[in-house]
């Protein structure tokens, strides 16, 4: 199993089974976590790989900054993403660049565990995992103008107008992980929800500290070359769904 913190606990859901959102963590970090427990069964092979590759590549929670250059043993630059999913985004691109350093944070276990057995698969040597509450780990371990890179791709769009305020992408956390970015360094935010994408624009364009690296109509990006098209991306698209990639940069 996952090296457990007491610290890590998720705070009790809602009345609806909705666990509070990561920005609001950020301003009430002692009442509102920043995950969702979601539920899913660990397989064999997930947490064989917990088992087997957990000891070397999942770091402990510690309110601490971290040691980047001993965390991975070269120094490097520094990309944080945060709730990785099944880590096939994650695995692909720290293939397609291991000149960087990837953190993720990512709470759910069996996403933990695959994205394991893909370093274990494929070899990857550049990516470390802490699961625990992004905001925390951004709060506590990072230090200002550690990052060089953050991704945020397919944060839960809490689609409901009521829930919007659950949202990932909102301005305590965008300060945040402003004042963790080196100058230079960029924020990537990729979402398949229209209306989220233009709060994310409206968020980030909020945040003085960062400037937008699209000229274009509404403010989109390109989808970098690093960034895979998705199983999950491919569906959407046959069946008539966009996906918006907003890429901020933090200003020199």
């Amino acid at each position: 199993m996952l090296p457990q913190d007491p610290s890590s606990d998720p705070t009790p859901a809602d009345d609806a089974g909705n666990a509070p959102d990561q920005a609001a963590a950020v301003a009430h970090p002692r009442r509102i976590r920043s995950f969702v427990r979601r539920a899913g069964r660990t397989s064999t092979g997930q947490q064989r790989a917990i088992d087997d590759l957990g000891p070397r590549f999942i770091l402990p929670y510690a309110p601490q900054p971290l040691d980047w250059e001993a965390t991975f043993g070269r120094a490097a630059p520094a990309i944080l993403e945060i709730g990785f999913g099944m880590g096939e985004t994650t695995a692909h691109i720290a293939q397609l660049r291991p000149q960087d350093n990837f953190l993720g944070c990512e709470v759910h276990e069996p996403g933990v565990g695959a994205l394991l057995k893909l370093i274990g698969e494929r070899g990857i040597e550049n990516v470390r995992i802490m699961p625990h509450d992004a905001v925390e780990v951004i709060a506590h371990m990072l230090t200002d103008g550690c990052l060089d890179g953050v991704h945020i791709f397919f944060p839960d769009p809490w689609h409901k107008k009521r829930h919007n305020k659950r949202r990932l992408v909102q301005p305590p956390l965008v300060k945040l992980l402003a004042s963790r970015l080196k100058p230079g360094g960029y924020l990537h935010c990729a979402t398949d929800w229209e209306e989220y994408a233009h709060q994310m624009v409206e968020v980030l364009s909020g945040e003085p500290a960062l400037e937008n690296t699209s000229d274009a109509p509404g403010g989109f990006a390109p989808r970098p070359d690093y960034r895979p098209v998705t199983k999950f991306e491919r569906r959407g698209v046959r069946l008539g769904h966009g996906v918006w990639d907003v890429v901020f940069r933090k200003r020199a």
